[in-house]
């Protein structure tokens, strides 16, 4: 059994402290606090997967985070039923003749469709721009997390989603895409080599525009939320400046002051459902796009554990304070692992991640997607292939669009 177990209390602060210069809803006490009530988990049910003993109730995986016994059960049918089936490649182009050519990232597949895209999240785990394994569910999770997130964010900016299709694709309008990416952060953190708490170590203290304070501490909370922009770089990512931006051509002076207060603003709202449920969403990256009309658009994903870093929310003040690391639910405890066992920058050859590992996280993914959106995690039935289910959904879609 994994030793990488959450074991939060059950109730939750009622303020923890977040940037003072904004003024958020429904505060109390001091003015860089927000309040939130205790969150009371749902019942978290995994359908047609872990099925109880006669004269048991299913687990849940709410119940699992505080009964290691019951997450041990997920864990164990992740391991028996899971691993095996993995969404890592997709070939639709093959099988669905609306679908003119794929471009494989490093999570999604993307389809060309005339007027449309299809992007199809598989269930690769990617970290420092490698494929590190593939996680049981983790495509689903991706996908259905942003859809969530999308439309709880349209009241700060518009998107391209135009339907769902399948648990784990959807279907966008094109846009001209921005070749760079927001990384909106709150606290001075990470372990990737463009992280900011690996930057600042080094003695950085202007990074991507932001004169940062000396004095401060990994995991510490940042006097105020920034923007390090990148670039968005086929095979490694490169932070760059607002004046860079602008003076190469990525984006035009309007475009980036506009863009930039939108990715300020969904962080500062992600931030703060993200406390109302118990969790602290520590960082994140978007991307956008102009439409025809020259609206600005939010694509890609959302909010998710792949695309955002988000900690335990009551431990992380006494944790910080006696020098310990944050407890997470996101992808970091993985990027750790192999930091410690190969250089994953230069290793020709990875090693395999641990089973254990691969377990863990793709609980992880589960739980974050059903605390955050208070809803179940439907496992879809097994009897089909998730690529003949994709495909069949997939042409099904386009067919209506026409």
């Amino acid at each position: 059994m994994s030793t990488f177990l959450l074991n939060p209390p059950k109730t939750f602060p009622s303020e923890i402290p977040l940037p003072a210069n904004r003024t958020y809803p429904a505060a109390r006490g001091p003015t860089n606090a927000i309040a939130f009530k205790p969150h009371r988990f749902r019942s978290l049910s995994i359908r047609a997967s872990v099925m109880p003993k006669e004269g048991q109730q299913q687990p849940s995986l709410a119940d699992a985070l505080l009964n290691s016994s019951h997450k041990n059960d997920v864990v164990d049918f992740i391991r028996r039923t899971a691993l095996s089936n993995c969404l890592s490649e997709t070939n639709l182009h093959a099988t669905v003749p609306a679908l003119e050519s794929k471009i494989r990232g490093k999570v999604r597949d993307i389809y060309d469709a005339g007027d449309y895209l299809v992007l199809v999240t598989t269930d690769r785990q990617s970290a420092f721009d490698r494929i590190l394994a593939s996680i049981p569910f983790k495509g689903q999770v991706l996908n259905e997390t942003s859809l969530w997130w999308f439309e709880r964010t349209k009241h700060i900016v518009s998107n391209a989603v135009v339907s769902a299709p399948d648990k784990n694709v959807t279907i966008a309008r094109k846009c001209s895409v921005f070749p760079v990416e927001f990384v909106a952060r709150g606290f001075v953190t990470g372990s990737t080599d463009t992280s900011l708490w690996t930057v600042y170590e080094k003695g950085v203290r202007n990074y991507c525009g932001n004169v940062l304070p000396d004095g401060m501490v990994k995991n510490q909370k940042l006097p105020k939320n920034i923007l390090t922009p990148t670039t968005k770089a086929a095979d490694h990512d490169v932070p760059i400046t607002p004046e860079e931006i602008v003076e190469g051509g990525l984006m035009t002076q309007a475009d980036y002051a506009e863009v930039s207060e939108k990715a300020l603003s969904l962080f500062e709202y992600g931030q703060q459902v993200a406390l109302e449920h118990g969790l602290i969403l520590v960082d994140t990256k978007y991307e956008f796009g102009k439409a025809n009309d020259g609206s600005i658009m939010l694509i890609d994903e959302v909010h998710t554990p792949d695309s955002s870093r988000y900690w335990i929310a009551n431990s992380f003040l006494e944790r910080f304070q006696n020098g310990l690391e944050p407890e997470n639910i996101d992808k970091e405890f993985l990027r750790l692992w192999f930091k410690s066992h190969c250089n994953p920058y230069e290793d020709e050859v990875l090693p395999d991640a641990p089973e254990d590992l691969v377990c863990e996280l793709a609980w992880r993914y589960i739980f974050l997607y059903e605390t955050i959106t208070k809803s179940k995690f439907e496992v879809p039935l097994t009897e089909e292939p998730i690529h003949d289910r994709i495909s069949r959904n997939v042409a099904s879609a386009l067919s209506s669009l026409k």
